[in-house]
């Protein structure tokens, strides 16, 4: 005998009720320091030109969406770094997901200084935006090329808060199939997480390394830069 897919999807609701029914009854909250340590946060590879109109790329998770006619998106971005000196001359980037085939890349570019000479010395798959004149990480299933409309200070030096228009996003033609469920486009994808510890984490839970540990698969002396740093 088997169960039609409307009671086992409800079953499976209701066990999920159960769990999480049992999880809070005994929750107690208490007040800490402001922190986001066990909130989960989405990866970027951030793509800007340089003004000798080679790419640049930085490792970045500040990043959301919003809201203003469209889907947009914002983030931000602290501290001394040529990605940010980019982005402000030319007012457009591109920010590319980061997955576990490419953490290894994605890694050496948040540990490498940006003003090395030497960190585009590496292997690396790009091409330019199909809109806008950004560098785009052929290894990302999804890209976005972003245009700034604002760009809000937060009082702090070097910390800002950007507000894009989202002029095209670019997508791995796999993940466009109508019949691919959103549990097979989250395990395809396998996007990188990170939080608490400064670690990299699966969507299943998976550790995948600790920051700057991975950059080294790319280049096994790299030193840690200025901006890694927080300097």
């Amino acid at each position: 005998w088997k169960r039609s897919k409307r009671e086992r999807i409800w079953q499976n609701f209701h066990n999920l009720f159960v769990t999480w029914k049992g999880i809070t009854k005994n929750m107690k909250k208490i007040s800490v320091s402001a922190t986001n340590d066990i909130c989960p946060q989405t990866l970027f590879v951030y793509g800007s030109m340089n003004e000798d109109d080679t790419p640049d790329f930085g490792l970045f998770c500040w990043f959301s969406y919003c809201w203003f006619d469209q889907l947009g998106v914002i983030c931000a971005i602290g501290g001394s770094k040529r990605t940010l000196e980019n982005i402000r001359r030319n007012k457009v980037f591109s920010a590319n997901l980061v997955v576990e085939d490419n953490l290894p890349l994605a890694d050496y570019f948040g540990t490498a200084d940006g003003r090395d000479n030497n960190k585009m010395d590496v292997a690396v798959e790009w091409e330019k935006g199909t809109v806008l004149n950004v560098p785009i990480l052929c290894s990302s299933p999804i890209s976005f090329e972003l245009e700034v409309d604002k760009e809000i200070a937060t009082g702090e030096h070097n910390e800002i808060v950007l507000i894009c228009h989202i002029r095209n996003t670019l997508k791995d033609e796999k993940l466009v199939n109508p019949s691919i469920t959103s549990e097979e486009i989250l395990r395809t994808t396998a996007a990188v997480r990170t939080c608490i510890d400064n670690d990299y984490w699966s969507w299943d839970g998976r550790h995948l390394g600790k920051w700057h540990e991975r950059a080294k698969e790319m280049k096994p002396n790299v030193e840690i830069g200025a901006a890694a740093r927080g300097n």
